[in-house]
């Protein structure tokens, strides 16, 4: 059994299990195209404003994460300072259901987390992924441009490899053996609620450098720490070489945990910005 290629798919219906029963904060199971459940939270920018003139950012979390982990509420709460925030488990993580592409089929979670967001009155929505997720926005923003429900307005991808396959450090040495090897997916599903599938990308998909040159006129911004455990320096790099702009963080580590408030603010910043950009274009 083999996956075949998620950009292939149409674009991606949002339909809710749970309905939000108030307005304002939100806990739904979202449907992918494929079939996979997915759950999902939205909380309102905390200004009040009219969604439809506030964007809404929809954060996507980095491997073995989920929408309750204490640093994914901590980015949320921060972007809800200045816009309306969505959150999600990618599957096979937390309760989501489904098992863990590791960023191949992720682009219909976040395409449906898209969706939704917009279906709550945003007409501007920014994706801001962390690490696994940072590559997932990328892709999604290359396959889903011009489609009305689950494009992107604005990209930012934090601590997201470049390119597949990258074993040239330690952690992501742990990460490979994590998702190839069965005693590997069995540590992940027990310790870390991650249930990976057993199968190989067939075909692999476009990586995410391949992927940015797709992206533009999208304004896309690349975070990344100097002292990123990961990935290392050329990997950001690569990317905003690519067509994106170039945050390298001095002192900063690995993702969701070590973004600081001050950088979460900035982002939110940026995104509000070019959000706003972005719809002025059009």
């Amino acid at each position: 059994m083999t996956w075949g290629p998620a950009g292939d798919e149409r674009p991606t219906s949002v339909r809710p299990i749970t309905e939000p029963g108030t307005r304002g904060h939100a806990h739904v199971t979202l449907r992918t195209r494929d079939g996979v459940p997915i759950e999902a939270a939205y909380e309102p920018c905390r200004a009040p404003a009219d969604p439809a003139g506030t964007p809404a950012i929809v954060v996507a979390h980095g491997f073995t994460g989920e929408l309750r982990r204490p640093h994914v509420r901590r980015a949320a709460r921060v972007f809800a300072q200045r816009a309306g925030v969505v959150t999600f488990s990618f599957r096979g993580h937390g309760r989501s259901g489904g098992r863990s592409t590791v960023g191949d089929r992720e682009v219909l979670d976040l395409a449906a987390a898209v969706g939704w967001a917009r279906s709550l009155g945003h007409a501007r929505v920014v994706t801001v992924g962390f690490s696994m997720g940072g590559s997932v926005v990328l892709r999604h923003a290359a396959l889903h441009r011009g489609r009305t429900e689950a494009r992107a307005d604005a990209v930012v991808a934090v601590s997201a490899p470049a390119r597949w396959y990258y074993r040239g450090t330690a952690p992501m040495r742990r990460v490979h053996w994590a998702v190839t090897r069965p005693m590997g997916r069995l540590v992940s599903r027990v310790g870390l609620r991650t249930r990976i599938h057993p199968y190989e990308w067939d075909p692999v998909p476009l990586s995410p450098v391949e992927s940015v040159p797709l992206i533009v006129p999208t304004p896309l911004l690349v975070v990344h720490g100097d002292r990123d455990p990961y990935f290392p320096v050329d990997h950001p790099r690569m990317l905003a070489a690519a067509g994106g702009t170039l945050w390298l963080e001095p002192g900063m580590g690995h993702a969701e945990h070590a973004a600081s408030d001050e950088l979460l603010a900035r982002i939110a910043d940026w995104a509000v910005r070019a959000a706003g950009a972005a719809q002025a274009a059009q």
